[in-house]
């Protein structure tokens, strides 16, 4: 697990606790696409379930979760595919 992936998962796992939390590092499907840097580590997919979601709207959701990895995504994350979900929700 990279450096980028691991600080993704604690600022994610300290500010929502998740219950479900999947990373995975899509950079080798972007190599030579815009924003990809040389190592990886520039997009993901990510899937986590937490209580903080629930009565949440999709929207509201991912801008909970953008708020949090505001640094990453200024700097290294060039895209990320989110999937957050309340308790009960989706798989």
């Amino acid at each position: 697990m990279g450096r980028i992936t691991e600080t993704l998962r604690e600022k994610l796992s300290a500010a929502f606790a998740p219950e479900m939390l999947e990373i995975q590092d899509d950079s080798a499907r972007h190599a030579g696409h815009s924003g990809a840097g040389p190592d990886g580590e520039s997009h993901f997919n990510i899937t986590l379930r937490a209580g903080a979601f629930a009565g949440h709207t999709r929207v509201s959701r991912q801008r909970m979760v953008y708020k949090v990895l505001a640094e990453e995504l200024a700097g290294p994350v060039h895209a990320l595919s989110l999937t957050a979900l309340a308790p009960g929700e989706g798989r």
